[in-house]
């Protein structure tokens, strides 16, 4: 199956739980028939930890000091600049609760006839074993997570329950039960400890046939044909109106709401599709037994379906969190944040060229519903207009507050430049040109920029101090410096943009002077690119990040065609990073880089360490390390963007096809991709040559380059070719074969 996943037993652990999930809420579920479980969760449940009211400090009277030490050599000035402030992780992430259909001990090992599977297409989870059957979506139409379990004479309690690890001790838990005519509706409220602020879980319980009783926390059934439970999660301060919430709800059956849902559902998952040759052998294997098979292409095949899958089922009032949406225990990592100097970034990468617009929408909503806060941060800290960006946030807030010796994050100025770029290649792939919205940020990111970049260095160019690499240092100073390269290519790129779309503003011609004196990049004595422009900084090259490369991925503004000898360094750079710990966003990161410079080796070296090191559940989410070490969404959401930037690329104004195949992806059809010259591809390969089709929405010139080896085959083909010339409406065949 290409569509989905299954296995022959229920999850024995909350990151084996298959996922479903419509941008709010989200559902985990175990299939286990003897205790169906789902572990509900919703975006918006992020616990009051004291950080929630912090706003950015007042710094901006300090920052000329702190940049006349810098650029007078003193390289670690920077670590007093916010210093004596207490390190403040945003507000945690955490599950709301999980829904139990129990009956008595559970069965956590494969036995015959037991399948639970998971639907791409559709979002339901489904189990079955001899009569029992099982079935949970969330629904995009009613915003409700739906459960329904049916078996013969079926006797059971259904219970809302508040205990799931790392759950806070003094939570305040209150029940209410009300017996119907056809079932029962349940009420769990919590509080968090020491705040007015809790969170509400209302179940509409429907039961087919038997009797229903109060019993201990929920109610208990007996004789019944079957029971469905649509639950919703409301957080907010005070004691809710459960009457009201319960009214809310949908009545009508499993069957009436699944209909309902699967239109939207279906029709965004389908959009783009993955076939790999060679994979139909084992495309019927359970998910557990593929990834086992690490050279599989059934693998790669599944796993770029079910990043898609899993990245859109995360995505809707707020993008992906670092868990995506999902979470069985209260003690999320790094807080289950949102942090923007690479891990968001990466799992929104494929959203624009995979026809995701759900999960750009969903980016969008959360960068202008912070717009306000990242203004507070650029006067704050940096005495300026415009926006700065946190590195971190709950979706909540905004502000930076982040200080951290080891993690200057407050220093870091590219974060609002690298969160507009994915909006930026939504607008290129669809309208063609930023919507106001749009064009207002790009214009506030601008005007930060021109109020900050005041400084200038020996040579007579503007100097971008403080600088911040996230997360690396150099190998003889601080973390907080001078010109590091991504802060570089974000300013240049950031003025740039905004000149290009507001050309009426009256700073935009100061906005193109101010971007072409931003300093060169630096090429070290290895002949990389220097991840600091800076003389004396001495380059530390084994670390996860690759934030000097951002010029590269996502910019592309070095590129093998246009600054081959910058490509050159780039690619030198590459080859000396190394994966210090083995973060799997690190290793995504590299092939999305690694793609664009035509390094197809490298490519299939950074997907064989993620697919062989043992990252990812059997639910097809991953891990942040290997041996599947901290539930984390970055490698899941990323690689549908690393396989297709290795098969192709667009700009708009250029298009490369199989600029880096992957070694194991020597055949195959990659369909539905959107380009950012407004054209919808389907590509075709095979070892010998491929075949793309072209379904353009607007008019357009294109410049194509191929990957090596291949050549268009049409008799006008140059070297490089001439530019197509393609035609709104007009579909346009491209053949490549042997060079």
């Amino acid at each position: 199956m290409i569509h989905g996943t299954w296995e022959p037993s229920p999850a024995a652990r909350w990151e084996d739980a298959f996922l479903s999930g419509n941008g709010r809420h989200g559902a985990m579920v175990f299939g286990d028939p003897a205790d169906d479980r789902v572990v509900v969760t919703h975006h918006t449940l992020v616990r009051p930890n004291g950080s929630e009211d912090l706003r950015p400090p007042e710094l901006a009277d300090r920052l000329g000091r702190l940049q006349d030490a810098l650029l007078s050599g003193d390289t670690t000035a920077a670590e007093d600049f916010g210093a004596g402030r207490d390190l403040a992780w945003v507000q945690p992430f955490h599950p709301a609760f999980q829904t139990r259909v129990r009956r008595s001990r559970g069965l956590h090992e494969a036995v015959a006839g037991y399948r639970r599977e998971l639907d791409f297409t559709t979002g339901e989870v489904s189990a079955s074993y001899e009569a029992w059957r099982s079935g949970v979506f969330v629904s995009r139409a009613d915003d409700v997570v739906v459960q329904q379990v049916t078996d013969l004479g079926m006797t059971a309690e259904v219970v809302l329950d508040h205990s799931l690890p790392g759950a806070p001790a003094r939570l305040a838990v209150g029940r209410s039960t009300v017996l119907t005519a056809e079932g029962a509706y349940l009420a769990l409220r919590v509080g968090y400890p020491d705040s007015g602020l809790g969170y509400t879980g209302v179940s509409w319980v429907r039961v087919d046939g038997g009797q229903v009783s109060v019993a201990g926390e929920g109610i208990r059934i007996e004789g019944a044909r079957g029971v469905t439970l649509t639950t919703r999660v409301v957080r907010s301060a005070g004691r809710p109106d459960l009457p009201e919430l319960w009214a809310a709800l949908p009545h009508e059956d499993y069957a009436a709401l699944l209909e309902r849902h699967q239109p939207s559902h279906r029709t965004a998952y389908g959009r783009a599709t993955l076939t790999l040759g060679d994979a139909a052998p084992e495309r019927e294997l359970p998910g557990s037994e593929l990834l086992r098979r690490p050279k599989s292409p059934a693998l790669l095949e599944r796993l770029f379906a079910a990043g898609r899958y899993h990245l859109l089922s995360s995505s809707g009032m707020l993008p992906p969190r670092l868990t995506g949406l999902w979470t069985g225990d209260w003690d999320t990592a790094w807080s289950g944040a949102f942090t923007t100097n690479a891990n968001l970034n990466l799992q929104v990468a494929s959203a624009a060229a995979a026809a995701l617009p759900e999960v750009t929408e969903a980016h969008a909503a959360l960068v202008q519903g912070q717009l306000e806060d990242w203004r507070d941060n650029a006067r704050a800290i940096f005495g300026a207009r415009g926006i700065v960006a946190p590195s971190h946030t709950d979706g909540a807030s905004g502000h930076t507050r982040h200080f951290q010796r080891a993690y200057p994050l407050h220093l870091w100025t590219a974060g609002a430049d690298w969160l507009l770029q994915p909006l930026l290649e939504h607008a290129e792939v669809s309208e063609g040109a930023p919507d106001p919205a749009l064009t207002a940020a790009l214009v506030e990111a601008a005007l930060f920029y021109e109020d900050f970049l005041t400084r200038e260095d020996p040579d007579g160019n503007v100097a971008v101090v403080p600088s911040y690499s996230p997360e690396n240092r150099p190998a003889n100073a601080s973390w907080g410096t001078v010109n590091a390269t991504m802060d570089i290519a974000a300013a240049r790129h950031a003025l740039t943009v905004a000149a290009a779309h507001a050309p009426g503003h009256p700073s935009a011609g100061h906005w193109r002077s101010l971007a072409a004196r931003l300093p060169p990049y630096l090429v070290n004595e290895d002949g990389a690119l220097a991840e600091w422009a800076w003389p004396g900084l001495r380059e530390n090259y084994d670390h996860r990040h690759l934030s000097h490369l951002y010029p590269v991925w996502p910019l592309d503004e070095i590129n093998p065609y246009d600054t081959p000898d910058l490509a050159g360094a780039a690619h030198r750079a590459l080859e000396l990073r190394g994966s210090e710990n083995d973060s799997a966003h690190g290793h995504l990161h590299h092939a999305l880089i690694a793609a664009r410079l035509r390094d197809p080796e490298r490519v299939s070296a950074a997907l064989d360490a993620v697919l062989g090191g043992d990252y990812f559940h059997d639910s097809l989410m991953s891990a942040h390390y290997p041996s599947r070490n901290v539930y984390n969404a970055d490698a899941a959401h990323a690689l549908p963007a690393a396989v297709i930037e290795s098969l192709v690329q667009s700009t708009p104004g250029r298009l490369v096809l199989l600029p880096a195949v992957p070694e194991g992806c020597p055949a195959g059809e990659l369909r539905g991709v959107r380009t950012r010259f407004g054209a919808h591809l389907d590509l075709r390969w095979t070892r010998d040559g491929a075949t793309a089709v072209l379904r353009p929405t607007r008019d357009a010139r294109v410049e194509l380059r191929t990957g090596s080896g291949l050549t268009l085959t049409e008799t006008s083909a140059g070297n490089p070719p001439a530019p197509l010339e393609l035609t709104a409406g007009v579909d346009r065949v491209l053949t490549l074969g042997p060079r």
